[in-house]
C-alpha cells in the first residue's frame, strides 16, 4: 500500500493544480473572487463544504494519531493540505505513517 500512497500523493499534488492553473493564469487570483467562487451555487458550494469539512475531519484524526503514539507530525500535512490540496496531503500522510510503521517494525 505503501507506493499506492505515494503515487496517489503525486497524482493529487499534480491534476488538481493542472485544472486550476490555466483559470487561474487566464483571470488571475482573487481571493475575494475565489471565494465568491467556490460558493457560487449550490454544486460548488457543497464540494466546497465537503473539502473543508473532510479536511477538519483529516486534521483531527492526524492529531489524535500523534497523541496515541508515533505517528508523523501532521504540521507539514496540514500545510501541504492548505497549499497543494487534500488530494496530496491525505494519501502522502498515510504513505509516510505506512513508512513509519515499517521502519519501526
Amino acid at each position: 500500500m505503501k507506493n499506492i500512497y505515494l503515487a496517489l500523493a503525486i497524482v493529487g499534488g499534480i491534476l488538481p493544480w493542472a485544472l486550476l492553473l490555466p483559470f487561474v493564469q487566464a483571470k488571475g487570483f482573487s481571493p475575494s473572487e475565489a471565494s465568491s467562487i467556490l460558493f457560487a451555487n449550490g454544486l460548488t458550494g457543497g464540494l466546497t463544504a465537503d473539502l473543508l469539512i473532510s479536511s477538519l475531519v483529516f486534521w483531527l484524526f492526524m492529531g489524535s494519531q500523534r497523541r496515541e503514539g508515533a505517528a508523523p507530525n501532521p504540521i507539514l500535512f496540514i500545510l501541504i493540505n492548505l497549499f497543494i490540496g487534500l488530494s496530496c496531503a491525505l494519501p502522502a500522510y498515510l504513505y509516510a505513517l505506512e513508512r513509519q510503521n515499517t521502519v519501526a517494525a
